[in-house]
């Protein structure tokens, strides 16, 4: 029986389009499990009942779809509803918590990416969600191998892969300041070796941050 942790670790990962995280998300959940760790996999936008709704109105159709400030507002919503009914009580319960996106990301593709958001997604942040991770994996890729992943993927959501090749430099670009500006919870990782490769180095750095 696996005796849980007095405090759980609520660990994220970020990362442009096609960067790789979803795998590394994956990997590590079962390395720790392997471990005998209660673990949460989740993502965002997504993770609750509510939130999964709200992601196929957010990650499917036209890029144009919604403007920058309501997709804002939409992705507030699933994050609090996914804080709420999944983070919150697996924490509460000792559990590890890995979370394929978060607020960093909203930081970026909608505080950076389609405007100068940035302060209003801070205020909402602070308003409605008030908690940071206490571990991000920043998982660094070359832009145009990102993308040619994710594009190769061909899901039904790809509304922000369709904004092009721009788009995921400047996410990038963006990612790597959030991780200086975060630099105490931020590590950052570089995608672009074999999966196995980066793998252990996110094991390694995320039982660093468990012990």
């Amino acid at each position: 029986m696996t005796t849980p942790l007095a405090k759980g670790l609520f660990l994220t990962f970020e990362g442009i389009d096609g960067s790789g995280k979803s795998t590394q998300c994956r990997l590590l959940a079962e390395a720790l499990q392997a471990q005998g760790r209660d673990v949460v996999l989740t993502r965002e936008p997504g993770g609750s009942k509510g939130a999964e709704e709200i992601r196929s109105l957010v990650l499917e159709g036209d890029p144009d779809r919604w403007s920058a400030e309501t997709e804002l507002l939409l992705f507030t919503a699933a994050r609090r509803d996914h804080l709420e009914r999944t983070i919150e009580p697996a924490l509460a319960a000792g559990k590890v918590v890995i979370c394929d996106r978060f607020a960093d990301s909203t930081r970026m593709y909608q505080g950076l990416s389609r405007g100068d958001l940035r302060a209003t997604v801070d205020k909402l942040h602070k308003l409605m969600i008030t908690r940071e991770p206490d571990l991000t994996l920043l998982i660094d890729m070359d832009p145009e191998v990102g993308l040619s992943r994710a594009k190769g993927r061909q899901t039904s959501e790809e509304r922000f892969e369709d904004f092009g090749i721009e788009l995921q430099q400047k996410m990038r670009a963006g990612f790597l300041a959030l991780a200086q500006e975060f630099a105490p919870r931020f590590r950052v990782i570089d995608g672009n070796r074999p999966v196995d490769t980066v793998a252990a180095e996110v094991l390694a750095t995320a039982q660093a941050a468990l012990s």
